[in-house]
C-alpha cells in the first residue's frame, strides 16, 4: 500500500473554489475518504497600507493549483483527474511527482499565516510620512524598497542633514 503524499494538482485560474467543492462531492460520492484526505488551496494574507490604514486581504499563493493529500493508486489519480476543472496534476507524463516534506511545510505554513505578506504602493523617489515609532511626523524621500522583508529605506531631513533610516511598511504613509 502506498503512503499518503501531497500532490499539486492544475486547474482553470480563477476556479480553485469551485474545483476543491467538486473534487469533495466525488470523494464522498465514489467513497475515497480513505484515499484521497486533504485539498487545500494555498492562500496567504496580505497587509495592505492604504492611507495609514492597515487591510488584510487572502490572496491566493499559486492561482490555478489547488494541494491534494492522497494515497496514489489508479482510482485515486482517476477519481482526482476526471473532477470537472482538472486539467491535470503537476509532474511528468502520466505519473504526478508528489511534493517534498519541506515544500508542503513552507506553503502550509505561509498558508497559516506565520508570515503575512505586506503590500504598499512605494516606489523609490516618492514621499512618505513617517507615522509610527522615534520618527513620527517626519516626511522623507523613498530610497529604497524591500518587498521581500516589508522595509523601506527613506531619506528624512534632521538637523539639516538628509540622514538614511529603515522603517517597516506599516510605520509610513504615502503623502
Amino acid at each position: 500500500m502506498s503512503e499518503r503524499r501531497w500532490y499539486v494538482i492544475h486547474t482553470y485560474s480563477g476556479y480553485e473554489n469551485k474545483v476543491k467543492a467538486n473534487l469533495e462531492k466525488r470523494i464522498a460520492s465514489m467513497n475515497m475518504e480513505d484515499k484521497i484526505f486533504n485539498i487545500v488551496i494555498p492562500e496567504e494574507d496580505e497587509i495592505e497600507i492604504k492611507d495609514g490604514k492597515k487591510k488584510i486581504t487572502k490572496r491566493r499563493i499559486f492561482p490555478g493549483y489547488i494541494l491534494v493529500e492522497m494515497i496514489l493508486t489508479d482510482e485515486s489519480w482517476y477519481v482526482v483527474r476526471n473532477t470537472p476543472g482538472v486539467t491535470g496534476f503537476v509532474g511528468g507524463g502520466n505519473k504526478p511527482i508528489p511534493l517534498t516534506e519541506e515544500e508542503v511545510e513552507e506553503i502550509l505554513k505561509r498558508a497559516r499565516g506565520e508570515t503575512p505578506r505586506f503590500r504598499l504602493d512605494v516606489a523609490p523617489g516618492e514621499k512618505v510620512r513617517v507615522i509610527s515609532g522615534p520618527f513620527q511626523n517626519f516626511s522623507g524621500v523613498v530610497e529604497e524598497v524591500n518587498a521581500e522583508k516589508a522595509k523601506l529605506r527613506v531619506m528624512i531631513s534632521m538637523f539639516g542633514r538628509e540622514t538614511p533610516i529603515e522603517l517597516d511598511y506599516a510605520q509610513v504613509e504615502k503623502i
